[in-house]
């Protein structure tokens, strides 16, 4: 256990656990940090699942970059929590995740889902455009009604009006390539993405956009 508790960077109340191939959130951060954490950056794992965060209960950031997180995605209630990155992950099923947020993150003013399948821009498919990725804005922000900014951009009034008229039909369609299977871990390396200048600069505070 002393050799993971060196690995972690601690700054006040910000705790970083980043690189360390761990599948599962380790009991001792949650022991040892979760009372008094509020920020929690987790990216370049190997995580498949974020059930440790119970322990976090007082968290208001998490950011779990460059993961394997896949649909069954679950996250404990976090009702303080206002930021979330879920950058780079296995993320497909837009409708699922974004009701599962709505009740487990009632506080959720910034989220980004960059470089999932889920988010229909060209990171991730050459064949979208701006008009899928803004029907994509108008779904998400009809299904959580409080965020302030999607991904790198800030939700604007008339986005919020469109999302409230016709959010309901903007449904993003799954991929083909998520009919009839699902991706396994043999299927999907970390490779090159352990490199933390191709997270989409994610990984930090700097990643919130100017607010001014």
């Amino acid at each position: 256990m002393a050799v993971h508790e060196s690995m972690v960077v601690m700054n006040g109340t910000q705790i970083s656990y980043i690189g360390h191939d761990c599948e599962d959130i380790p009991e001792f951060l949650g022991e040892r940090y979760g009372r008094h954490a509020r920020r929690l950056d987790l990216s370049f794992n190997l995580l498949r699942s974020l059930a440790g965060l119970k322990a976090f209960s007082e968290l208001e950031e998490l950011i779990v970059d460059n993961n394997l997180l896949g649909n069954d995605l679950r996250l404990p209630r976090l009702p303080h929590l206002h930021t979330l990155t879920l950058n780079k992950n296995q993320l497909t099923d837009i409708e699922s995740l974004l009701e599962h947020l709505a009740a487990a993150t009632p506080s959720l003013e910034y989220l980004s889902l960059l470089g999932n399948e889920a988010c229909p821009n060209q990171l991730v498919s050459l064949d979208k455009d701006e008009d899928d990725y803004q029907r994509y804005r108008y779904f998400v922000l009809h299904k959580l009604r409080g965020l302030k900014f999607l991904d790198t951009r800030k939700v604007t009034e008339r986005e919020r009006m469109e999302a409230e008229t016709r959010g309901a039909f903007m449904k993003v369609v799954k991929p083909k390539s998520e009919e009839g299977f699902l991706p396994n871990a043999d299927m999907c390396t970390m490779g090159n993405t352990r490199r933390e200048t191709d997270s989409f600069a994610m990984t930090s505070s700097d990643t919130r956009p100017d607010t001014t």
